[in-house]
This record gives structure tokens, sequence and C-alpha cells, in this order.
């Protein structure tokens, strides 16, 4: 190097490197915009042709960084790195990587299972894996719920999908399970048409199937009746509360009782002996 004078330096090294790396750069810079425009590309297909948007997030999120690795691939080739050894030592990181996080990677496959199969999307109410909520977003790794409470819940995909999973929001319509239970002493059938008249009267109350009521179990202390209409899932909180109050109303106002829980004791008349022992 002592020997090299400034033209042999200038023009062996510096030159021949510098454009290398500016060709490298250019690869780079021209290559993330590139994926940028094409990623563009495919999300504007793919909602045109009406897919979910969190698959469409999905995808174009693996999509940019698969792209993205092939663009750094491409530049380091460019500066005349080994790009086949330079794979080869990803995929053993990728192994490595893969054994020590196996709960991360059961997470990846779960959140690309769910994608595919759709259990749920976004804007449902899901009950899953022990938490309750509207969806808000599916990641690669996580979901994210929002509770009527307005808490923001991130629960583990594969916690997910190894459980069972509730969609309140599948179906367009759902059944109002109810009930109300009188008083052995009070008349079952003013009961009945009572709460058939209330049931009826409401407009959110569809008429098929038809609202179901009818005496259903002779309890220990109530005589109770099941209460079942059907109603559009958005309507099914505000039917059962409002429900619920006009039978109390109703029923005070025509005298039915709502009894608490009781026992009746009976104790026989001991005779005798026995009589002045006791």
């Amino acid at each position: 190097m002592e020997n090299l004078d400034p033209n042999t330096l200038l023009n062996t090294y510096v030159i021949p490197w510098g454009i290398k790396i500016v060709f490298a750069l250019a690869i780079f810079i021209v290559g993330r915009v590139v994926v940028g425009w094409l990623v563009s590309a495919v999300e504007k297909f793919m909602r045109k042709r009406g897919m979910d948007e969190v698959l469409v997030r999905f995808l174009s999120s693996i999509m940019r960084w698969v792209l993205l690795l092939f663009v750094v691939i491409a530049a380091l080739s460019q500066l005349g790195i080994d790009t086949t050894s330079l794979i080869a030592l990803l995929g053993a990181a990728g192994l490595a990587i893969g054994l020590a996080l196996q709960g991360s990677l059961s997470n990846f496959a779960a959140g690309v299972m769910l994608i595919i199969f759709r259990p749920f999307t976004k804007g449902d109410f899901v009950e899953a894996a022990g938490a309750s909520g509207v969806i808000d977003s599916i990641n690669i790794f996580t979901t994210t719920l929002t509770t009527p409470d307005n808490k923001e819940v991130v629960v583990p995909n594969g916690a997910i999908l190894s459980n069972n999973i509730t969609n309140y929001s599948a179906r367009p319509t759902r059944r109002v399970d109810m009930v109300f239970g009188i008083s052995y002493d009070d008349d079952i059938r003013k009961a009945k048409q009572i709460l058939e008249d209330i049931v009826n009267n409401d407009e959110r109350v569809l008429k098929e199937p038809a609202p179901v009521v009818a005496l259903g179990e002779l309890a220990d202390s109530s005589v109770n009746f099941l209460v079942r209409p059907w109603v559009k899932s958005a309507d099914y909180w505000s039917l059962l509360w409002d429900t619920t109050e006009a039978v109390k109303q109703r029923f005070d106002a025509e005298g039915i009782s709502i009894p608490y829980p009781q026992m009746d004791v009976h104790m026989p008349k001991i005779t005798g002996q026995s009589d002045q022992a006791a």
C-alpha cells in the first residue's frame, strides 16, 4: 500500500468501489420505490375484488417484507458479496431463530389460518381465548379486540385458534333467551298472556321465527316461563334490557309477584313421651 501512488489508488480502489456503492444504493433506493408501488397496486387490486380489509393488510405486509429482502440481496450482490453464502447463512439463522421462537412461529401460523379460514373479521363481536370484544385488527402474531367498556385487549393468535371461538356477529339474527319466574300462587295463564303481549307488541321482535313463550320449569321457589324472541343481532341487548324492565313493571301493575328464593320446612307434631321430652 505504501508504494501505491494516488492515481493507482484512485483507479484501483476508490473509483471501482465508489461505483459499486453508488449502484448498490441506487438498487436499494429504486427497489424500495418499486416495492412500495407494487404493494400499493396489489392492495388496490385486492380491495377492488372486495377482499376483507384485514386480509389485504396481512398479505400486503408479508409481500412488502419478502420483496424488500430480495432488494437487499440484490444490493449486496452489486457490492461483490457472495449472496449464495449469505442466503445459506440466513437460512441457518432462520432455523436457529425458529427453534428459539417456536411460540411466536405458532402464533404466526395461527394468524395465517385465521386469515385464510376467516372465523371472524374486523368489526365482529367475538368471544375467544377468554376475551370478549369487537375485532379491531388481525396482525401477524396477535389479534386486537376492543371491549364494550373501551379497553384494548391483545390476544396471541395461537391462543385464539386453539380454543373455541364464538362469533356473535356471524349471523344477521339472534334469539334472546330470557327466564321470568312467578309465585306458585299466581295465575299462570294471566302471566303467560302478559309475556306474550309484551313480546308481540315490540316492533323489534321478528315474526319469523315466531317467538316462544312457554312454561319451562316448576322450580323450587318459582314457576319459570321461557321467553325466546328472535331479533336482529344489533337489537339483542336493547331488547333484552327493555323486555326485562317491561315485565317487571307489568307484573307489578297486574299483581303478579316475582318470588325470592325460599324454602318451606314442615315439622311433624311429636306426641306422647317424646312430646314431654321436647
